[in-house]
This record gives structure tokens, C-alpha cells and sequence, in this order.
């Protein structure tokens, strides 16, 4: 049986962190010196129609190096953990077909295990038990199923929103239909990896991420978030479960499109969800093994991990030549 460091597995870096830390732009700084072309694993990012209170890359990083999976899903649309699975498999082979590095980058990290490790074999769920937990929380809205996930499965109740909908609804089909909560699922989920992996985490001191966090809001305000989700509205109708809907942004932009909270207020939800957002993603990212941290200043030590790993010397880009 090959070890787990098998060196024949394909290489791929994954740039992880909370959500404002700078991800994207590390991984630009890295297509710089090498051939990067870039896959999104996070779960908002794949909407269409809502690049801006996504936090989609802009036409200016689009045309530095190749991007996947960004923008690709209609609003209406859901996707599971498995199908996001198999298309970032589809895309790190077609990078590395075009002898370029796969640099997946995101904040959710669930994706991240599941692509590395494999995804728990849970059996599918009856459509009777789907059908009655989404009715449930059409009735009585997504907190009150979250406070019963918090009694059946606290860890994973830890990681996700109160108010997601689709985490929420699934991880209780698993446990009504299974017996097992969705923690004992992964915990029992498979350990052989499938990629070499060199994981690097944009660590920003707190008290500068939630000043950034704030910016970025009133940034994408500016730049047109309710006009965005307006149009959207238009098209699917005014639907708060429709699956791009549910993500932080989008729900307190809905409620400020209804006349329930003035603008005031939407900003300020937007901020706290988001912050305490940004709190779940470092609690996971810090069990996360393996991650090298390193700061969106010292983007010179993220080069030089990728030089090691990829065993390859830097390439002194354009601008680093001319500057």
C-alpha cells in the first residue's frame, strides 16, 4: 500500500483563511513567478449574477492568470460539498494538463478536506425526510432547526451559520435517516489522500481583518451589491430561499429591499454576520494540520514555500524585474 506521503500524488496549493484576509491576491502574487491558474472553493463564489457581495476577483485579477469555477451556477441552483468536489477534480486535472499549478482558493473548508481526503460515504437520504425538514424550515425558519442541531451535533452546529439553510436542513436528514450526526461522518471519513498538498493560510491580526471587513462592505455597497441583488430578484423573484440567496449579504440586502430594516441596519447585520463568520472560519482553520500561515506583507515566504514544494525556482515576474 503507497504511504500517504506518496510524492507521485498530483502537487496542488490551496491558499486558505477567513473571508477579507487577502487570499486572492497572495495567490496573483504567486502567478507571478509561476504558472498558476486559479479554482474557487467557496461555496458563494460560484453564483452568477453576484460578483460583487460575492467578492468575485474583478476583470483586472481575471486577466492576470486563469480563474475556474467562479460565476458558473444560476441562482436558483444549490450544490453539495460532492459536486463541488468533482469539479475542482475536473479542473486541477485540466490545469495540470496545461502544465500549470492548481492554486484553490477559498474559505470553505469542508471543500478543502472533502477534495484532499474524500467525502464520507453517507447513504442517500429518503425524500420523505428531505421533504418534511425543508417544510419545517419554510414554517419556522432556519434557527429554529439550528437550535436542535445544536443539541444533536454542537461541533459541527460550531462551524455553520444559524441561518444556513441548506447546512442546517442537510445535516439533520443525515442524522434523522442515519442515526449519525454529520461529525461522526467526517471523523469517519476517508484518510488517504488524493493530492499532494501545500496549504498556505493568510493569517491578519484580528483587530485589522474586522476594520477590513467593514471597508470591504461599504466598498461593495458602492459598487452596486443591492442594485445586484435587485436584478436578481427581478429575474427569480423574490425568493430568500433561493439557494445564492442564503449566503451572508444577500440576506440582509433582501430584508432592506422589503422595507423591514433601513440601510443602517442592514449594514450593521452585514458586519456582525460576517464577523462572526470570519471567528467560524479561523476556529476551523486552525485544526486544519500542515498550513503554513503566512502574512499578506511577507508574500516573499508564500514564493519561496511554493519554490520548495513545486520544486521549481522562482520565475522574477514583469514587475518584480521593473520595480
Amino acid at each position: 500500500m503507497k504511504s500517504i506521503n506518496d510524492k507521485d500524488l498530483p502537487k496542488i496549493i490551496c491558499i486558505l483563511g477567513p473571508t477579507g484576509s487577502g487570499k486572492n491576491k497572495l495567490a496573483l502574487d504567486l502567478a507571478g513567478c509561476f504558472p498558476v491558474q486559479v479554482i474557487n472553493f467557496d461555496s458563494r463564489q460560484v453564483y452568477q449574477g453576484l460578483p460583487i457581495i460575492t467578492a468575485q476577483p474583478g476583470s483586472d485579477e481575471l486577466q492576470v492568470c486563469p480563474h475556474h469555477l467562479y460565476g458558473f451556477l444560476k441562482p436558483d441552483k444549490g450544490i453539495t460539498a460532492g459536486g463541488f468536489v468533482e469539479l475542482a477534480k475536473e479542473s486541477i486535472e485540466k490545469v495540470s494538463r496545461e502544465s500549470g499549478v492548481p492554486v484553490l482558493v477559498g474559505g470553505t473548508g469542508l471543500y478543502l478536506r472533502s477534495l484532499v481526503h474524500g467525502l464520507a460515504d453517507i447513504p442517500p437520504v429518503p425524500e420523505d425526510v428531505r421533504r418534511e425538514l425543508q417544510e419545517q424550515c419554510r414554517k419556522q425558519g432556519p434557527e429554529s432547526l439550528f437550535q436542535e442541531l445544536q443539541l444533536i451535533d454542537p461541533s459541527y452546529a460550531a462551524k455553520i451559520s444559524p441561518r444556513d439553510r441548506q447546512r442546517i436542513t442537510r445535516a439533520l436528514e443525515v442524522f434523522h435517516s442515519t442515526g449519525c450526526t454529520m461529525s461522526s461522518w467526517h471523523e469517519n471519513q476517508p484518510r488517504k489522500p488524493f493530492y499532494r498538498v501545500l496549504k498556505l493560510g493568510v493569517h491578519v491580526e484580528w483587530k485589522w481583518l474586522v476594520h477590513g471587513l467593514h471597508k470591504r462592505i461599504q466598498k461593495m455597497l458602492l459598487d452596486g451589491a443591492v442594485q445586484e441583488v435587485r436584478s436578481v430578484c427581478r429575474e427569480y423573484g423574490f425568493n430568500r430561499s433561493l439557494p445564492a440567496m442564503t449566503g451572508i449579504g444577500c440576506r440582509e440586502v433582501l430584508a432592506y429591499l422589503a422595507g423591514e430594516i433601513d440601510m443602517h441596519v442592514c449594514i450593521e447585520r452585514w458586519f456582525k454576520n460576517t464577523r462572526d463568520y470570519a471567528k467560524r472560519q479561523l476556529t476551523w482553520f486552525k485544526k486544519e494540520l500542515g498550513v503554513n500561515w503566512v502574512s499578506p506583507e511577507e508574500p516573499d515566504l508564500a514564493r519561496q514555500a511554493a519554490s520548495r514544494f513545486l520544486g521549481v525556482p522562482e520565475k522574477m515576474s514583469f514587475f518584480q524585474a521593473h520595480h
